[in-house]
């Protein structure tokens, strides 16, 4: 399905709560009715409820695209484009409060889909579980990176960074200063700086 574009979100307040409202509904045939859904970033995802009176009831997964234009030219300032779990969406960041509320299905790619949302929800929760490098500490990475000269280095120390958040990383041998794009995707380990006690006898 193409994007429906709009000039207005009928009063709803936010993308969540028009779309919350499009996919809820009664028709002769059947029900369909929105029971958890979420933003992650500008995309929409849902759980809804679908009963008829002639099936079992169902509960899917729906994923929407969302954009938003103020200004634009034709007058529309909202727009998305929705698709169903079974035709396998590529955004697969749905929260766990919405898959836990799907009904068993047999559609392979709605499986394939609920296990790629799985699996992103089990990495992100990897990624918050490890250590925050800090200035003094050495991280030592399980993959070693290849550099520009050739050389392959999996230790460094930890640096503080003067323009941001992000550590900086000192190679121990060479002393040079690099930084590691995404580094928390990269599985590593911290070993924190040792702590050296003065021997107060030597003065």
């Amino acid at each position: 399905m193409g994007w429906l574009l709009m000039r207005d979100m009928g009063g709803c307040a936010t993308p969540r709560s028009y779309l919350d409202n499009q996919f809820t509904y009664q028709r002769d045939t059947h029900r369909l009715t929105v029971l958890a859904s979420a933003m992650v970033g500008s995309t929409y995802y849902a759980a809804c409820e679908r009963l008829a009176d002639d099936d079992e009831r169902i509960v899917f997964g729906i994923v929407c695209f969302t954009k938003t234009s103020i200004g634009a030219r034709d007058g529309c300032t909202f727009g998305y484009k929705d698709m169903d779990e079974t035709v396998g969406p590529n955004e697969s960041e749905c929260p766990a409060a919405i898959l836990d509320e799907l009904t068993v299905t047999d559609s392979e790619y709605a499986l394939a889909w609920r296990a790629r949302c799985r699996a992103n929800l089990l990495a992100k929760k990897l990624d918050r579980a490890k250590p925050t490098p800090k200035p003094g500490q050495t991280i030592i990475f399980d993959e070693p990176m290849r550099f520009s000269d050739g050389s392959d280095r999996s230790r460094f120390e930890v640096v503080a960074n003067p323009k941001g958040k992000t550590p900086l990383f000192r190679d121990p041998e060479s002393r040079a200063i690099c930084r590691i794009p995404a580094f928390r995707t990269r599985a590593y380990r911290i070993v924190h700086a040792a702590i050296v006690v003065r021997d107060t006898a030597s003065g």
